[in-house]
């Protein structure tokens, strides 16, 4: 797809609708760390391993795919700094409110760092989420908005 000058679509483009997002790969630092705490999470959400391999899992579940990949061993230091370039955080949706409160409760028990506990939120109506981190401090959440939300 082409823009033109202005930023308009390029007359000969055609516009299309993609079918949501395909997968998320994080790069950790830290991934002896990360790697049992995305097993437990994303096994918790329903997502299983169909790829594990050294320095490498990713998983599928939900019409959702997330992976981790071991960071090259010159950021081997870093951290994640949420508002610098790149991602800012990856939000996994619930089908129910129950959902949330459930992975709250998940997380509590692997001692995972929350950022906020449930809460009710001003992006939708009905909006309702917990966030929390990886190791690494990555910022994830899970939500739950009641019928299509901002989608319909």
């Amino acid at each position: 797809m082409t823009c033109g000058s202005d930023g308009e679509l390029a007359a000969s483009a055609q516009p299309m609708e993609v079918n949501g997002i395909a997968h998320v790969m994080l790069t950790v630092s830290n991934f002896d760390a990360c790697l049992p705490f995305y097993e437990q999470v994303l096994g918790f959400l329903g997502l299983r391993p169909v790829l594990k391999m050294d320095g490498m899992l990713y998983c599928v579940g939900g019409r959702t795919a997330v992976g981790i990949v071991k960071a090259e061993d010159r950021w081997c230091d870093e951290r994640f700094a949420q508002l610098r370039v790149g991602l800012h955080h990856v939000c996994f949706r619930a089908r129910e409110r129950a959902d949330v409160d459930a992975v709250h409760e998940f997380l509590l028990g692997i001692g995972a760092k929350i950022v906020h506990a449930p809460e009710d939120g001003p992006w939708a109506p009905g909006y309702y989420s917990v966030l929390f981190e990886d190791p690494d401090g990555i910022r994830l959440e899970v939500n739950h908005v009641p019928g299509k939300g901002l989608l319909r």
